[in-house]
C-alpha cells in the first residue's frame, strides 16, 4: 500500500463567487514510503495550493487524499493528528517563530503532541543539530538569530515533531547561494538518515534534480509530468515550453544534439555532461545533419 495517494483532487478558491478560480485539477498520484519527491512549477501552477491540501490546512473542493489507505477528511475532528503526520515548512518559515527561545519554538510542536519533558528535550537537541544549529543558540531569543539561523529553528521546529511526511514550501527562497546549498545539504542529510518522506517544493529545477527520486511538474493546476528526474529531464524542450527553467548544462546538452553530436538530451549533471563528452572523444559519433 502507498503511503499517500491522491484521487482526483482538486480544489477552486472562491466558489460560487465572481472570483472563482481552480488552482488544482484532477490530480492522482500515489507515493511510497521514503521517497524524496520534488514539485516544481511557475509561480500559479497550484504547486502550494497543492501541499497545503496534503496536509489538511485546505480542503478539497473534491477528490481524495489517502494517508495508509484512510481519507485524511474521514473524520474532520481527527485533522490535527494528520499535521503532525505531515508536517509543513512554509515559504519564509522564520516568520512563523514566536517564542521567547529558540528552545521554546522548537518544542511547542512536541509539546502539543503530548510527548513526555524528555522526550521532548531529545527532539529539540537532534533536531536542531540536524539543521546546524549550535546548542548555545537554543537559549538565544529567536529574533536575535541571523536569517539563515532563523530558517534553520522554523525547520527543526517541524522536524522535532517527527512527521512520517515533510513538506517544505520553497524552503530556499531568499537564501544566498552558501546558504541555499547548506540547507538543501540539511535536508538531503535529514531524509537519508530519517528514511521519512520527503516532498520539496522549489522553483530550481537545478536544485531539485539533485536530491530528488521523482519529479511532480504542475502547470496551470494540472499534473503536467510525475517521472524519475532522468525521464523529467529527457523532456527538456517541453518543460522550458510552460515557462520552466531547466539547468544550464541541459540546455548545452539539447544544443549539442540539435547540433548534429550524438549526445543524450536526459543529462542534468556536470557529471554525466563529461561523461557524454567523453563518448564524443573517444570516436567519431558526430551524426550526418
Amino acid at each position: 500500500m502507498s503511503l499517500l495517494e491522491l484521487k482526483n483532487l482538486s480544489f477552486t478558491y472562491g466558489v460560487g463567487t465572481a472570483f472563482e478560480k481552480k488552482a488544482v485539477n484532477d490530480v492522482s498520484l500515489t507515493i511510497e514510503k521514503g521517497e524524496f519527491i520534488g514539485i516544481i512549477g511557475h509561480t500559479g501552477s497550484g504547486k502550494s495550493t497543492l501541499v497545503q491540501m496534503l496536509n489538511g490546512l485546505i480542503q478539497p473542493t473534491s477528490g481524495e487524499i489517502l494517508l495508509d489507505g484512510e481519507n485524511i477528511w474521514k473524520n474532520p475532528k481527527k485533522i490535527r493528528n494528520v499535521r503532525f503526520r505531515v508536517g509543513m515548512v512554509f515559504q519564509y518559515p522564520e516568520y512563523q517563530l514566536f517564542e521567547e527561545t529558540v528552545e521554546k519554538d522548537i518544542a511547542f510542536g512536541p509539546k502539543n503532541m503530548g510527548l513526555s519533558q524528555d522526550e521532548i528535550s531529545k527532539r529539540v537537541a537532534d533536531s536542531a543539530q540536524f539543521v546546524g544549529l549550535k546548542p548555545e543558540l537554543l537559549k538565544k531569543s529567536p529574533f536575535e538569530l541571523s536569517g539563515g539561523e532563523k530558517r534553520r529553528a522554523a525547520i527543526a521546529g517541524v522536524i522535532a515533531m517527527d512527521p512520517e511526511i515533510l513538506i517544505l514550501d520553497e524552503p530556499t527562497a531568499g537564501l544566498d547561494p552558501k546558504g541555499r546549498d547548506v540547507l538543501l545539504t540539511q535536508i538531503a542529510t535529514y531524509h537519508k538518515i530519517k528514511k521519512n518522506t520527503v516532498l520539496l517544493v522549489s522553483h530550481s529545477m537545478e536544485d531539485i534534480s539533485k536530491i530528488s527520486d521523482r519529479i511532480l511538474v504542475m502547470n496551470k493546476g494540472n499534473m503536467y509530468a510525475f517521472d524519475t528526474v532522468k525521464n523529467i529531464f529527457s523532456k527538456g524542450e517541453d518543460l522550458e515550453r510552460i515557462g520552466l527553467q531547466i539547468p544550464q548544462i541541459t540546455k548545452i546538452m539539447i544544443g549539442l544534439a540539435k547540433n548534429g553530436y550524438d549526445v543524450s538530451t536526459d543529462v542534468y549533471t556536470v557529471e554525466q555532461a563529461l561523461l557524454e563528452i567523453f563518448k564524443l572523444r573517444k570516436g567519431s559519433v558526430y551524426k550526418e545533419k
